[in-house]
């Protein structure tokens, strides 16, 4: 079970982010020419989920959140699972509908009209005080963690993996664009992926276009820093500084171990 830190009050998922990250242009998919391994590389996937858990959960165990669920009172409800799921931005609501089509008799399932009441919202309002007990007792199910990867894919992983390849930058770029995704989302607004990746576009072009690759991330970063102390919840900005700028600056485009770095004051490692 993880404990609760000031790390966690990073955390956020903005609202119906899964159809725009699929549907919308920005992360349309990539022409076959930008077809090559990347952040979607088993390998390189499991770093990216140990980079995120550091940031997220102050652990690399990332496998070991699939029962985390708290109230971390930034607007958005109960936040809660590998990746953050919120019960006020729909994407909870999206994992349990789906774990509920594969697994009709889940323990969540009863609490499907609720969600669906509290979506869009931070109320509690027909949750309490039993849900936060049944999503973990629902972890245990490999049929729920199971449902947590695949929506993690769909609606945050997988576009900003072919985003990244259509730009045409590596694997450290492809999980720059996947972190940020994690973190602000893809909405309509200033501070979304979108948003992020087009300010950084007005100074620097990525490689699909002729640009250099390093120039074009430290564009990107830059403007992913900008829209982190946007929001007060972000205002700490180490997961940029102390982790994806410094493999940047060490020009590991490739994020090949040993990887060292730090995020709000804690170091990892993976060798």
């Amino acid at each position: 079970m993880h404990t609760p830190t000031p790390h966690t009050s990073r955390r956020t998922v903005l609202t119906a982010i899964g159809a725009a990250l699929a549907a919308g242009p920005v992360l349309g998919a990539a022409p076959a020419s930008a077809a090559r391994p990347g952040l979607d590389d088993p390998a390189k996937k499991e770093i990216a989920m140990q980079l995120v858990s550091s940031a997220e959960n102050s652990s690399l165990d990332w496998k070991a959140q699939y029962g985390y669920i708290e109230d971390i009172r930034d607007g958005r409800g109960y936040t809660a699972g590998i990746i953050g799921f919120c019960s006020g931005t729909h994407d909870m609501l999206d994992l349990v509908e789906l774990y509920t089509r594969r697994s009709p008799d889940n323990p969540l399932a009863g609490y499907l009209p609720a969600l669906r009441r509290v979506d869009g919202t931070d109320s509690h309002e027909g949750l309490d005080p039993g849900y936060p007990d049944t999503w973990r007792r629902a972890a245990r199910d490999q049929v729920f963690q199971q449902a947590q990867n695949d929506e993690r894919d769909r609606v945050y992983f997988d576009p900003a993996v072919r985003r990244g390849k259509a730009d045409g930058i590596g694997t450290l770029g492809q999980f720059a664009y996947y972190d940020a995704v994690v973190m602000h989302g893809n909405g309509g607004d200033g501070t979304s992926f979108g948003s992020i990746r087009e300010r950084a576009l007005g100074r620097a072009r990525p490689p699909a276009q002729g640009g250099d690759e390093v120039t074009y991330l430290h564009a990107f970063l830059d403007a992913r820093v900008w829209a982190m102390k946007q929001e007060e919840a972000h205002e700490d900005t180490s997961r940029v500084d102390t982790a994806q700028r410094v493999f940047l600056r060490n020009r590991n485009l490739n994020l090949d171990p040993p990887l060292d770095w730090q995020v709000y004051g804690d170091s990892f490692h993976i060798g």
